[in-house]
Parts: C-alpha cells; structure tokens; sequence
C-alpha cells in the first residue's frame, strides 16, 4: 500500500469511528455530488475570477452532509490540486511557482468553504444569481 492510499484510509476509519458507516458513506457520496455540481457551475459559467468561488461553495455543501462529505471535499480537493499540479504547466504553461501560488489559494478557499463560512466571500461581482 502505498502512502497516500494508507492516509486516505486512515481519514476513512477516523470519518467512521464516531458514526456507522452507512451513514457516512452516503454523506460522503452527497458530498461528491456537490463538489461535482460546483465544477460542473464553474464551467457552465466560465466567469473570469470566479474560480476561488466555486471551491469554497463546492467545499461548503459538501460539508454541510455531515463528516463523510467534509471527508469526501478534502479528499476531491487535495486529489484535483495534486492532478493540477502536473496537469497545469503542460497544459497552461504556468511556472512552478505560479501552479503553487494558485493551488495554495485554491485550497484556501476549499478550507474556508469546509469550516462553514459563507462561500459568498469569494464570489466576484457580476456573476449570475444562477450561481
């Protein structure tokens, strides 16, 4: 098993143990479907500078489930931001330094949404009500 395998599922058996799993697992996929809402909201509005928004809300309804959806938006998040890693200076040309300034903001924003606060701060003006 290798590393991040064994850390994820040691954040499943912690996410677990004061709940049964069930209840968790269903959270968890609630959970999912809301950060894939929020991106699939992030690319239907394709809105300059409302990338950070669309994190924190993704990440706030997830959480929102209970611990399987606060489980389920780290685990998306922390997975997208490592696949961006690679992904953004092949295909966007940024610098190192530039994919890890935007990574440190976007998981900023996945925090923030996670620990309840109101998305709404990242929100830029004149993006739809849609949204």
């Amino acid at each position: 098993m290798n590393l991040s395998t064994g850390i994820i599922f040691c954040f499943l058996i912690l996410g677990v143990s004061s709940q049964g799993w069930g209840t968790f697992l269903k959270e968890a996929g609630q959970g999912a479907k809301d950060m894939w809402r929020a991106y699939s909201d992030m690319k239907e509005a394709d809105y300059r500078g409302a990338d950070k928004y669309f994190h924190a809300r993704g990440n706030y309804d997830a959480a929102q489930r209970g611990p399987g959806g606060v489980w389920a938006a780290k685990v998306i998040s922390n997975t997208r931001e490592t696949i961006q890693g690679i992904t953004d200076p092949l295909l966007k040309g940024m610098t190192r330094d530039q994919v890890r300034e935007d990574s440190k903001a976007d998981q900023f924003a996945n925090e923030w949404g996670r620990s309840g606060k109101d998305p709404n701060h990242f929100r830029p003006a004149g993006l739809p009500d849609k949204y």
